[in-house]
């Protein structure tokens, strides 16, 4: 069944075309952070959500909030961040103003290897747009996707 399949509510079928390129797009992008950084899609996300951190007031995330960042469990965040910090990508340290809370850091390394990721991934979702938008089921979306400008 495609996106555009008659028997599919318009609802449906713009929900399906969504999630396809989404896989596309993501799928695209994991084989090319894999291949040139042993990064997945994931690890890049929540590398970028936490470089972006700061000092300031507010500044560091918690726990749930980096899992609403990176739209993963709080659980499946917390394993990843483990992975990463016996990479030696992430750090973490207790909230030096409430010892009930964690927060995780960047290491020198992980911004390393994220600043070389970083490329890689801005050139593999502008191949899996441009190859969106040769499909006429997924052009529509590729348009909208391009068009979005989500910076405040």
């Amino acid at each position: 069944m495609t996106a555009t399949d008659p028997a599919m509510t318009a609802l449906a079928q713009g929900w399906s075309a969504l999630s396809l390129l989404h896989d596309r797009i993501e799928s695209h992008i994991e084989r090319a952070l894999q291949a040139g950084h042993g990064l997945s899609v994931r690890e890049y996300s929540l590398l970028e959500v936490l470089s972006r951190q700061h000092d300031g007031e507010g500044g560091h995330l918690q726990m749930h909030q980096v899992a609403h960042a990176v739209a993963l469990s709080k659980s499946a965040t917390t394993r990843l961040v483990t992975r990463l910090e016996d990479r030696g990508l992430l750090q973490r340290y207790l909230c030096p103003t409430d010892r009930r809370g964690i927060y995780t850091d960047v290491t020198e390394a992980g911004a390393k290897l994220l600043a070389e990721a970083r490329p890689t991934n801005e050139r593999a979702l502008r191949e899996a747009l441009d190859q969106a938008a040769e499909d006429p089921e997924l052009a529509p979306l590729a348009r909208a996707v391009e068009d979005l400008n989500l910076v405040s």
